[in-house]
């Protein structure tokens, strides 16, 4: 055998092989690419408003055009109790944390397709671009929750101190409930092009199925056993209860959600991670 074959013989080799659970998740080299994900953060929110002329003012014209048409029904004309609030006030604080999960799942759930030809062509942690998704819509949010606290000014209504510590805590279960739905749906979008016409569907009917019109007090025995499964109602009814009152927030109704929020996250980033290496093949 020669010198130059011993020389190639002796040189390394690598498999690359896809992260096969969650506990792989490489949070160093995400946050070495966060100069990436506030890059397509920031270019998802350019792109959304490009070409308006009414421009960011479409996240707040949204949950104040839905929160007049249920004004007008369900609380004009159904009488539907509000436990002794306004009711443009008691169904916007449930809109403004409820639209910033809709939307945010809506975009982050196709993500990966629209893309996909980033992730032909160079290799960043696929994990960024529902993370991206979810960070533009934070700025919907701010501008909604602004409008939000206008309105309790205009009705005399002043927020309870509790809302420091209640409303951080809200907004981490609202934050990884969207972002560990949102990695299952993305990851099926990749296969199932169906997701993008599902989840118009299940977003319309979680919402009903949130207490957002309505008081979580009119649910009793297992009904509302059932409901605590839901992790977005401590999360609206937790907003309405620290800012301008209403229904208690129960803390075996809160606990419950955040474990199902926690669930919804890790059973997320494990499939998320399984899938990964497959993206790029299927797109």
């Amino acid at each position: 055998m020669s010198a130059q074959d011993s020389g190639l013989n002796n040189i390394p080799t690598y498999k690359v092989k896809a992260s096969q659970s969650w506990s792989h998740l490489d949070l160093k080299e995400l946050w070495e690419r966060r100069e990436l994900l506030f890059f397509l953060a920031w270019r998802d929110i350019k792109v959304r408003y490009k070409q308006t002329v009414i421009g960011a003012g479409w996240a707040i014209i949204q949950p104040v055009a839905t929160m007049l048409v249920f004004s007008v029904f369900f609380g004009g004309m159904l009488k539907i109790s509000s436990n002794g609030i306004p009711y443009p006030v008691f169904s916007y604080a449930a809109l403004v944390p409820w639209t910033f999960f809709a939307n945010s799942v809506g975009q982050a759930s196709n993500s990966l397709v629209s893309n996909g030809f980033l992730l032909r062509k160079v290799y960043f942690p696929r994990l960024i671009l529902p993370i991206a998704d979810i960070l533009a819509g934070g700025v919907d949010f701010i501008l909604a929750f602004v409008v939000l606290l206008v309105m309790m000014m205009f009705f005399g209504l002043v927020p309870r101190v509790e809302a420091l510590v209640v409303i951080p805590a809200l907004l981490f279960i609202l934050v990884i409930t969207a972002l560990g739905i949102s990695l299952w749906l993305s990851g099926f979008n990749v296969r199932y092009r169906d997701i993008q016409y599902i989840v118009p569907f299940l977003i319309q009917i979680w919402m009903y199925a949130t207490p957002i019109v309505y008081s979580s007090n009119v649910l009793t025995g297992p009904l509302r056993v059932l409901y605590s499964l839901n992790p977005m109602t401590p999360v609206v009814e937790g907003f309405r209860w620290a800012l301008v009152g209403g229904a208690d927030l129960s803390l075996s109704m809160f606990l419950t959600a955040g474990i199902t929020a926690l669930i919804l996250l890790i059973s997320g980033l494990i499939y998320f991670q399984r899938a990964e290496g497959t993206f790029a093949d299927v797109l």
